[in-house]
């Protein structure tokens, strides 16, 4: 396969994201509020807490991910389902017929920009962070922070991907909003408190991914082992949203 008929779906679908001004300040949102409450939580920071057994700098600077990831969702769910508002998506199809080239296009373009913008969450969140701690900062050679900056980038992207996945499995934006800000906030939480066998907790997306964050992971899964079970997550959402592009009428 050459990649003449791949550069101009690329191209198209940045122009679709750059054009819609709500799918700018979606990914805009992924930096500003990731960065804001991750300093805000170091700032916050006292003695005490620092000096608790256990403390992660790393993890600390890096605290605002959790509020990054619901517009890294809104994202990746507008990115795709706005091509269901109008009919949009059959005006895309005749333009690019091979539905598997136009849907691999636009996850490329979608996945590309949430890495991007990942990676640039990392490492302000990860300098800012660490000069707000202050004295208990740490470098970024100390054993796991390049690690975690670079985590980011690749969790936030597959978060997107996830809700990109699913947007066209559903075909609804506030559908996969609904389903996966709860559950990415809230429900592995919950079931962490109550589950009295909580090995398979580690398994949900959100537990998984985020143990690349960690300086010192701990359970079953390891920095890259919990991002491949994400991945794998992220895998099965894009599948089913193929599987319904290809199987169903625009």
């Amino acid at each position: 396969m050459t990649l003449a008929p791949v550069v101009p779906v690329l191209h198209s679908e940045w122009i679709k994201i750059r054009s819609v001004r709500g799918q700018r300040v979606a990914l805009a949102a992924i930096v500003a509020s990731t960065v804001a409450f991750s300093v805000l939580m170091c700032a916050t920071l006292g003695p005490e807490d620092t000096a608790e057994a256990g403390f992660d700098p790393v993890r600390a600077s890096l605290f605002g991910l959790n509020f990054g990831q619901i517009a890294a969702i809104c994202f990746g769910a507008t990115a795709v389902a706005g091509e269901y508002r109008g009919g949009a998506v059959r005006v895309s199809l005749t333009a690019v017929p091979r539905r598997g080239l136009f849907y691999a296009g636009k996850l490329a373009v979608v996945g590309l920009l949430a890495l991007a913008a990942g990676l640039l969450t990392g490492a302000v969140c990860f300098f800012a962070g660490q000069a707000a701690l202050g004295d208990h900062g740490v470098g970024i050679g100390e054993p796991g922070a390049l690690r975690a900056v670079v985590g980011c980038g690749l969790y936030l992207a597959l978060i997107t991907l996830f809700a990109a996945g699913l947007s066209a499995l559903l075909r609804s934006a506030p559908a996969v909003m609904g389903i996966l800000i709860p559950f990415l906030l809230m429900l592995s939480f919950v079931l962490g408190d109550v589950s009295e066998s909580k090995g398979w907790i580690d398994f949900l997306p959100d537990r998984a991914g985020q143990q690349i964050l960690l300086q010192d992971p701990s359970g079953p899964l390891g920095p890259w082992t919990g991002i491949g079970v994400l991945a794998l997550w992220v895998g099965a959402a894009a599948w089913a949203g193929f599987h319904r592009l290809s199987r169903r009428d625009a």
